[in-house]
């Protein structure tokens, strides 16, 4: 092991050797890891990072079992049909990602012969894989030094060197800071990050942390001053954008129900929805089509960047009428429950139901 470095009083090898005793027997057993000295599965480590950018372990897990039950290797999932992807994808949101995965697993199984590339790089050249992804997968996959800092690490890091200034203008001292304890070193860089993601995870929590369980709780400099809780410093979020429109519950003589493929650009692209009107920032601007009956219910949902409010309105299409809607797609109201929809628009067939 490298001598013994100091980086603003954190002593290096110490620090990295508290963490990883401690993973070694706190750590979360989670279905894509590598269990002691067993090597971990690429496919599984990019297929869990894909699915967990912006999403909760928990909420991952039975998406990760599912996937993998139904496409074992990179090599089953590039050939999948986009639409079984994107089914089984559903409800997790954030659907450009599942389009990304299914194009990287195409480039990897039919151009790399199934084979993930260990350096950043390359890795960075594949669809839906951009700095954070790329490090993660080099540690975590490879067992490669890399400086892989997600929510969890900043989090540790604003803590362990008391960082005051305010998250998201910290970001990138935090990252550096993150470096510097990476240190390019050899020894279980894939473990080591799992360990601070853990810590994070379990310990050094938002609010409060359980800093007397933390093996570096003598090297923090946030507990130090007794304002380990107070970090990192957020900004005040601004509010979000309230958006509003009309969805469109068109029914049949057979009694089916209209859907429609959104547009790629779209949000919740490439998935199969109800129809709707533009989403535009105030109700008085929504322009709902003609010959249609509001239902006097509404659905509200929250995306990332802005806030939802649809109110339903109805339609019974008789033999021969027209849509304003192209490739209608006509589905039995008994079928419903296996259309695998977005949240948005479950929430929308369980009322007009």
């Amino acid at each position: 092991m490298a001598n013994s470095t100091k980086l603003h009083n954190v002593n290096i090898d110490d620090f990295r050797n508290r963490i990883l005793k401690w993973y070694d027997t706190h750590q979360r057993v989670l279905p894509w890891r590598n269990v002691g000295k067993k090597k971990a599965n690429p496919y599984y480590v990019w297929l869990s990072e894909i699915m967990l950018q912006q999403t909760t372990v928990v909420t991952v897990g039975p998406y990760f079992d599912k996937f993998i039950k139904r496409w074992p290797t990179v090599h089953d999932l590039a050939a999948a049909e986009q639409d079984d992807v994107m089914h089984e994808w559903a409800g997790l949101g954030y659907y450009a990602r599942a389009r990304n995965l299914h194009k990287c697993a195409k480039v990897v199984s039919g151009e790399l012969n199934g084979v993930f590339p260990a350096a950043q790089e390359d890795l960075e050249k594949l669809p839906g894989i951009g700095g954070y992804t790329s490090a993660a997968i080099r540690a975590i996959a490879f067992q490669k030094p890399a400086n892989v800092v997600d929510g969890n690490i900043e989090r540790v890091m604003a803590r362990i060197y008391a960082v005051k200034e305010p998250v998201p203008n910290s970001k990138p001292h935090l990252k550096k800071l993150a470096g510097g304890l990476a240190d390019g070193r050899k020894d279980r860089p894939g473990d080591y990050a799992q360990a601070l993601m853990d810590l994070g995870s379990g310990i050094c929590t938002p609010k409060p942390p359980k800093c007397m369980l933390c093996p570096v709780r003598d090297l923090c400099a946030g507990k130090a001053q007794d304002i380990a809780a107070s970090l990192p410093v957020r900004k005040a979020k601004k509010p979000k954008p309230q958006k509003h429109g009309a969805v469109y519950w068109i029914t049949n003589d057979k009694n089916e129900i209209c859907f429609v493929r959104r547009d790629e650009k779209e949000m919740l692209g490439g998935m199969l929805g109800l129809p709707t009107s533009e989403w535009v920032l105030t109700d008085t601007d929504i322009q709902p089509e003609k010959g249609y009956k509001p239902l006097g219910q509404f659905i509200t949902h929250s995306f990332t960047h802005f806030d939802l409010k649809l109110e339903i309105y109805t339609k019974k299409l008789r033999k021969g009428g027209r849509l304003s809607q192209s490739s209608p797609v006509w589905v039995p109201t008994t079928d419903l429950g296996a259309l695998g929809l977005p949240t948005l628009f479950k929430k929308v067939v369980k009322l007009a139901k």
